[in-house]
């Protein structure tokens, strides 16, 4: 079944808490961590990805953390994940290592079908929003 990774639900998590606040308010990723009991190495990691992506903005020195860069409006599921897993989530293993990862790709019964629901989670994650998530 698809599933989406422990990172990209934290990463989720993290986008949607600073959503529903102020743009521009700072927060650390220990902080985050805390209140939504994660665990902090790899929200830390996941939150860094995401400013190296310009998601979000991070401030260094005493009062620093992460801040949204983007408004949740013009950020799309789809580019959340990709950012974190560098893939887009996939139904089946033939869409994700192609034709030869699977001795039944050439008589697969379930392939057109299973990829047209690939094609509507495509399109259901590159229309949602962080915005639609709040």
């Amino acid at each position: 079944m698809l599933q989406l990774s422990k990172k990209v639900e934290y990463g989720l998590i993290a986008l949607r808490h600073m959503a529903m606040r102020p743009m521009g308010q700072i927060y650390t990723a220990k902080e985050l961590a805390l209140e939504y009991e994660v665990p902090y190495e790899l929200l830390a990691k996941v939150l860094q990805k995401l400013a190296r992506a310009g998601v979000v903005r991070s401030t260094q020195g005493v009062k620093g953390g992460y801040s949204l860069a983007r408004l949740p409006k013009d950020m799309p599921v789809s580019h959340i994940i990709k950012i974190i897993e560098e893939e887009r989530p996939m139904i089946a293993e033939c869409y994700v290592e192609g034709p030869d990862s699977c001795y039944l790709f050439d008589n697969c019964t379930i392939r057109r079908p299973l990829g047209k629901i690939q094609r509507s989670l495509n399109v259901l994650f590159d229309q949602m929003t962080i915005q639609e998530i709040i």
